[in-house]
């Protein structure tokens, strides 16, 4: 079965292309700079033929359209034509309540999409333009939604709630909701079958570092803590997004004379790394550079960084009762032996070891850089959301076909 992976952004649209028989990746790439007067089209194959152009896009129907184009090319495609692809799965970033799970697009569906429009204003109407896009150019293929948001819906009330007034949350939906979820469900499972484990008997620290950064507490295969609230903004420090503060902040920046638009974009578009670090740079690959030269302002916000993150595997620590392995995946998890070995050294006194050696040695690739004395495992875990996503289509798929065949039987 040949699946397509569509991301759909506010001014971009992620493409992966699968053979699922053995999980190949066959192309991916991405439009960029939707509407603008320069887009891009990047675009690469399994055997590492690239290529860059610049389509004149202007929506997610043209981005779409570029993408067929491309895949069905006589001289570099991978298609024959697009009645190959069988399934298209879809990125959705907030599924609210009613999300728990992989979901065949329908209308209930979509409106489920459009209900959370207020919860992810920047993601979800651009989600569901990549899915009516699709319907448009893929007539009868089915269209599976994967939210961002579902691997954290088993959190227990007392975890989601925030201490506001409940009809906040009966009325608005005003609760802690998590994201990265695909991500962080996919170096769960990955972690568990490296460990000779099913992930649903372990308890895992899994630290989602990149730009955007979450971390979940996961406990016999379900989350009982995520570090990501009603938004992305909470949580830990982040490239631009300022993490957990107190709410009176807020309120003393409406004092100041900002308005809603102004501190959405300090809180989420110049905070974190870059408005800490004093270096005009929301890159941790920056940071280093700045701090390692002596930079005290980039020391500063390199500590902030890390110290968040080891005050949270903390209190996962003592929520879980102690975990089996703490991973780190994302760019700067996978990449930064650095930054692991700053967070990972602040825990020794809890008897979590770092082997500096394997720590430099399995840098973007799976491995475990505990010592064996450790009593937690360390463990970076490459993820692969896309991967993830189009598992879900092929599950989803797979129990349409199981429930059928039960009705027809009956």
């Amino acid at each position: 079965m040949k699946v397509l992976v569509l991301n759909a952004g506010s001014s971009s649209m992620k493409f992966t292309l699968f053979s699922m028989g053995k999980e190949q990746m066959l192309a991916k790439g991405q439009v960029e700079r939707l509407g603008s007067d320069k887009p891009q089209l990047q675009y690469k194959r399994s055997d590492g033929f690239s290529q860059d152009s610049n389509p004149p896009v202007q929506n997610h129907v043209d981005a779409l359209k570029s993408i067929c184009a491309i895949l069905t090319d006589p001289e570099i495609g991978v298609l024959k034509n697009l009645a190959e692809v069988e399934a298209i799965g879809h990125r959705v970033v907030h599924g609210g309540e009613q999300a728990t799970k992989p979901a065949l697009v329908n209308e209930h569906v979509k409106e489920i999409i459009r209900d959370c429009f207020a919860l992810a204003p920047l993601h979800n109407p651009a989600n569901l333009s990549g899915i009516e896009a699709c319907e448009e150019a893929f007539p009868g293929v089915p269209n599976i939604a994967i939210f961002d948001t579902a691997f954290h819906q088993t959190m227990a009330p007392e975890a989601f709630l925030y201490a506001v007034p409940y009809d906040l949350y009966t009325k608005h939906g005003i609760r802690r909701y998590g994201f990265h979820g695909t991500s962080h469900n996919f170096v769960a499972e990955a972690t568990g079958a490296f460990l000779g484990s099913p992930f649903e008997k372990l308890r895992l620290i899994t630290c989602h570092l990149g730009n955007g950064c979450s971390m979940a507490a996961i406990s016999n295969g379900q989350v009982i803590d995520t570090s990501m609230g009603m938004t992305p903004l909470e949580g830990l420090v982040m490239g631009t997004r300022c993490g957990d503060l107190d709410p009176a902040v807020v309120i003393r920046l409406i004092e100041l004379g900002k308005s809603a638009q102004e501190i959405d974009k300090i809180l989420n578009k110049q905070s974190g790394l870059l408005g800490v670090g004093g270096i005009n740079s929301s890159d941790m690959r920056d940071i280093i550079e700045a701090e390692l030269k002596g930079d005290k302002q980039a020391l500063r916000a390199r500590r902030m960084f890390t110290r968040r993150i080891v005050k949270y595997i903390g209190a996962y620590l003592a929520l879980l009762g102690g975990a089996d392995a703490i991973v780190f995946t994302g760019g700067i998890g996978e990449w930064s032996a650095y930054i692991r070995e700053k967070i990972v050294k602040r825990l020794s006194g809890l008897n979590i070891i770092l082997d500096i050696a394997k720590n430099e040695e399995f840098s973007g690739k799976k491995g475990i850089i505990s010592t064996p004395e450790s009593v937690t495992k360390v463990v970076i875990m490459p993820t692969n959301e896309e991967l993830m996503i189009a598992r879900g289509v092929v599950n989803t798929l797979n129990h349409r076909k199981v429930v059928g065949a039960e009705n027809s039987a009956q």
